[in-house]
């Protein structure tokens, strides 16, 4: 009987996914933003969108760091959070 698979046609190689895997933060470089979204994640009751603040500062810490691929933050879904930004602040005569 002729049922034999042939694996050796294709080669698979393994390759990372596009998001979510990255670098583990071993010398505690923004351990400090983490503590501060961790501490507003328990006093808000978990509720996330309360500590988008902090969550974005913590991403950009990691940007900064090497620790995830550079991302511009309105792809991460922080776009009204920099409006907000760009609105506070006074223009320049």
């Amino acid at each position: 009987m002729s049922t034999a698979m042939n694996f050796s046609s294709k080669s698979f190689k393994p390759r990372p996914p596009d998001k979510g895997a990255f670098p583990l933060d071993h010398f505690g470089e923004c351990s400090a933003f983490k503590e501060r979204f961790m501490e507003c994640l328990r006093d808000s009751g978990y509720e996330s969108g309360a500590c988008r603040q902090r969550a974005m500062a913590y991403l950009e810490c990691r940007m900064e760091r090497q620790l995830m691929a550079n991302e511009p933050l309105e792809k991460l879904g922080f776009k009204d959070l920099i409006d907000e930004k760009s609105e506070a602040k006074p223009e320049k005569l």
